[in-house]
């Protein structure tokens, strides 16, 4: 094992014991903290505040404040905490709000237990995670209207995007191409504007849709 700190969670969903499947989960295995629970959307914005976690799982649909508006208010507030969905629904309703309001990643509840894990320490690394059946579910949203495709992007903007959408960071990018990491930044900015899309995991989605990843 290695010295890295243990990565902390909060876990919000309205079902008790969804709740405490997963805080056994995580409390079981290594790397990971569970510093508390809570069971809405308004719970989640008060236990994030308080309990600063490196990520938040966050179910959509509950009573007393909804998934997606708590995320939206976290974003605004410029939290810290990365948050990856995890829910039943993968509807168009559902996954791009949450994707729009700023989450990181979406998976659903039948993700198995290795692969909930792997997407918590990509999430909490900064890395969008998404389960392929969201993936298609974007494409679908984001068929249209479409942005204008006479902005093409450059050879090294595909770079940065293809990287993007193995889920590298960006200092893994800005290594493995030799940039800076404030050059990649202005690359992704120049290609959210050609796609038309405000962030990571829309760009990824934009682009399989396209044809401009394989």
């Amino acid at each position: 094992m290695t010295d890295d700190p243990a990565i902390s969670l909060l876990i919000v969903d309205d079902h008790p014991v969804v709740r405490d499947g997963l805080r056994g989960m995580f409390e079981s295995a290594p790397g990971f903290r569970v510093l508390g629970e809570a069971a809405d959307g308004v719970g989640a914005l008060e236990r994030a505040s308080a309990l600063d976690p490196d990520v938040v799982l966050m179910d959509l649909r509950m009573p007393g404040g909804s998934g997606v508006d708590a995320i939206r208010e976290l974003s605004r507030r410029g939290a810290r905490a990365k948050v990856l969905v995890l829910t039943t629904y993968d509807t168009d309703s559902d996954t791009l709000p949450a994707i729009e309001a700023g989450a990181t990643g979406y998976l659903l509840k039948d993700a198995p237990r290795e692969e909930l894990f792997t997407a918590v320490r990509a999430a909490a690394e900064g890395r969008t995670v998404l389960s392929p059946a969201v993936v298609s579910r974007l494409v679908s949203a984001v068929r249209a209207p479409a942005a204008p495709r006479s902005a093409s992007l450059s050879a090294r903007e595909r770079e940065v995007l293809a990287l993007v959408a193995r889920g590298t960071s960006n200092r893994e990018i800005a290594r493995e191409l030799f940039i800076s990491e404030a050059t990649v930044k202005t690359h992704l900015t120049h290609l959210y504007a050609k796609l038309g899309v405000k962030d990571r995991a829309a760009a990824v989605a934009v682009a399989y849709e396209r044809g401009i990843l394989g």
